[in-house]
């Protein structure tokens, strides 16, 4: 049975609304996983899952040093937890710096491994189709040899989570052509086209990114991250013009009525609550980054990939892939 920490402190909506997804997860599973649940006691739902005391919390804006400095707060015991070997997963809504930092330094990379990589899956214009995008910000540099090894960490997890047999995966370009690119992305292309255990497709452009023709798009974390911010920016933006055009008159407001099934079908689309949280890949533990925002509906799908990656044995399969041992 695997065990799986949880981060009970620090998200947007607190601890009340997070153990919603709790009760929900151990419905769905019930003994298969134990669950630990790390915060202030006063504070956790009583159940079956087991209870580690941590009275300190971390602030969403707190940075990556007062982080790791922080080993009493509930996100570094929790990850702490991996590292003692009283679980093999953590999950947690808090500081997203604070918490990259904490798990990569208190777990440390896979030997072979020269940078962990933040995954996160977009939703694309296929429903039920996501396109993962690695590095989105657990670095602002990378190289082409580490680029090529997000590559293979992304394919490892969209065949455990989505089970796709061969991947397909592309990188991140300002042209589909050959040649185009930064040095360091023509430099990757290269790799990427000779590793026989890469299904590599080419460059793609940003455009194209949410267009559900690719699998795994690899980059370096800081465009990564700048696509994720301006990913969600447009979709808001979008979000707010079609409700403002839609209340313009009687007509517009019928159109809606004739419509709405569509809008929703492209509302539970775009839905971030069905994704599952974000994972930085690399280190020696199944880390996953929940939504800070997330309800109980979002934090049941974090808890709930986080079991599939240790189900799926994803340490081992990684370790496997960059051949190295145990």
């Amino acid at each position: 049975m695997v065990t799986i920490a949880l981060d009970m402190m620090g998200s947007d909506l607190g601890p009340k609304e997070l153990a919603k997804g709790v009760e929900l997860f151990e419905q769905k599973y019930g003994d298969a996983c134990k669950l630990i649940l790390v915060g202030k006691k006063e504070e956790l739902p009583e159940g079956k899952h087991e209870i580690e005391e941590a009275q300190d919390v971390l602030a969403m804006e707190t940075g990556a040093m007062d982080a790791l400095r922080a080993k009493t707060s509930s996100m570094h015991r929790a990850v702490s937890l991996v590292k003692e070997g009283r679980a093999q997963g953590v999950v947690s809504c808090g500081s997203t710096g604070g918490f990259l930092s904490i798990a990569t330094v208190v777990l440390r990379k896979i030997p072979g491994v020269d940078r962990a990589a933040f995954v996160a899956p977009f939703p694309t214009k296929i429903k039920g189709k996501p396109v993962i995008i690695l590095d989105v910000g657990a670095s602002n540099e990378n190289n082409a040899k580490e680029l090529t090894q997000f590559a293979l960490l992304g394919s490892l997890y969209a065949k455990l989570i989505y089970q796709i047999e061969q991947p397909k995966v592309f990188l991140l370009s300002n042209g589909a052509e050959e040649g185009k690119g930064s040095p360091i992305v023509k430099e990757a292309y290269g790799l990427l086209k000779e590793d026989p255990k890469i299904n590599f497709q080419g460059n793609i452009e940003a455009r194209e990114t949410l267009s559900g023709d690719a699998d795994v798009i690899v980059c370096d974390g800081f465009t990564g991250n700048i696509l994720l911010k301006a990913s969600e920016g447009v979709a808001k933006t979008m979000s707010g013009f079609i409700k403002k055009a839609f209340k313009r008159n009687i007509f517009s407001k019928i159109g809606y009525l004739l419509s709405r099934k569509g809008f929703k079908e492209m509302s539970e689309t775009m839905d971030y609550k069905n994704v599952g949280g974000a994972m930085l890949l690399g280190v020696n533990g199944v880390v996953v980054k929940a939504h800070g925002s997330s309800d109980g509906v979002a934090f049941f799908h974090s808890i709930e990939v986080a079991y599939r990656l240790l189900e799926g044995k994803l340490l081992e399969k990684i370790k496997e892939g960059l051949n190295q041992d145990e």
